[in-house]
Parts: C-alpha cells; sequence; structure tokens
C-alpha cells in the first residue's frame, strides 16, 4: 500500500497543517485567516472530543494528507438524516503538491482513506457533507461511491450530504482499476 496513517499530533503537527488549511484551495476548510495556534486549539479540541479525530495519511512516511473521522451522531449532522449502525464521518484535505500535481494523487488518497475506514468490519457506510458549492469534492465522493442525498444545513454552511455503503465503494474501486488497465498510458482521465 502506497499510504500510511499515523495519530495527528495536535501541537507538533500544527505548522505543517496550518501551512495547508490557509492555501486558497482550501477555501472550504473554513481556515484561510487561521493562525498556528487556532489550529493547535481546534485539533487539540478534535483529538479529546471521544467522538471525532484525525489522522494523518503519509506517503514513503511523509504527511500528504489530513483525514478526520467522526461519529455523526455526535457531529452538526444528528437529527438532519437517520444515522444507521455503522455509519462513520470522514473529512479530508490533501496537502499541496510539493513537486506539482501527480493525476490521480487525490483519488489514491480517497481510496486509501475508503479502504482504511472499511477496513474495520463495524464500519458500514462512509457519510460526508462537504460544503454544497464544492463541486471538485462532489465529483471525487461520486467517482469512489458516494451517493449524494440532498443538501442540508450545517451551522457554518450548506452541505451536500452523501453516503458511501461497502458494496458502492467496492464496485467503484473495481471500476477505476478496470479503467486505469484499459485506458492508454498518458490519456487523461
Amino acid at each position: 500500500m502506497r499510504f500510511t496513517f499515523r495519530c495527528l499530533d495536535a501541537k507538533a503537527d500544527a505548522p505543517l497543517l496550518h501551512s495547508w488549511v490557509t492555501q486558497p484551495y482550501a477555501s472550504f476548510w473554513g481556515m484561510l485567516s487561521a493562525g498556528v495556534e487556532d489550529v493547535v486549539e481546534e485539533y487539540a479540541r478534535i483529538q479529546a472530543s471521544g467522538h471525532h479525530h484525525a489522522l494523518l495519511g503519509l506517503d514513503g512516511g511523509v504527511p500528504a494528507f489530513l483525514m478526520e473521522e467522526y461519529l455523526p451522531e455526535s457531529s452538526p449532522l444528528a437529527g438532519l438524516y437517520a444515522v444507521q449502525p455503522g455509519d462513520v464521518g470522514m473529512h479530508l484535505l490533501v496537502a499541496p503538491p510539493s513537486e506539482g500535481p501527480e493525476p490521480g494523487y487525490t483519488t489514491a488518497a480517497m481510496d486509501a482513506v475508503l479502504d482504511h475506514l472499511f477496513a474495520r468490519p463495524e464500519v458500514q457506510r462512509v457519510v460526508v457533507e462537504p460544503d454544497a458549492r464544492n463541486t471538485k469534492i462532489h465529483a471525487l465522493n461520486e467517482r469512489l461511491g458516494f451517493q449524494p442525498a440532498g443538501i442540508v444545513t450545517l451551522p457554518d454552511k450548506d452541505a451536500l450530504l452523501s453516503f458511501c455503503s461497502r458494496s458502492d465503494y467496492l464496485a467503484a474501486r473495481a471500476a477505476l482499476d478496470t479503467l486505469s488497465t484499459t485506458v492508454p498510458q498518458g490519456a487523461a482521465l
């Protein structure tokens, strides 16, 4: 596997996360004007919550993306949809590329996150609620098996609530594998 995961250390990792969350491409993360101490406070709160935690995705040992996992029934989604046993919420932020964009990298990172979550037998469905205006993440979500369920109003945004069952993920992953073996090298997807 290309990616590995480690628990985020709110204080030690804050300068790195700050350099990611304050980039214009991360505007939907909601921390563009945050200082390093704001990042420390946010991730210390997340890590201490008992229902929400963050991991760093590593590529060859180098931090490459941030993944948050949470229990929807303990989140702002509580009461907005019928939470099912085995639901887990997820957020993903990929680091800015250090050597220019690598085609398919974000898809590979999202695939690693979903594989990591679905590796736990109790996880039956992954729930996401990105900003309704974030069309790039909607396309990525759908590519990996998420089914949109509609717009929900959260305290900080209007969000597109979407679900990915284990079977939808596996079917989407199989389709991606088929595409990667049938598309000529160098062709754009």
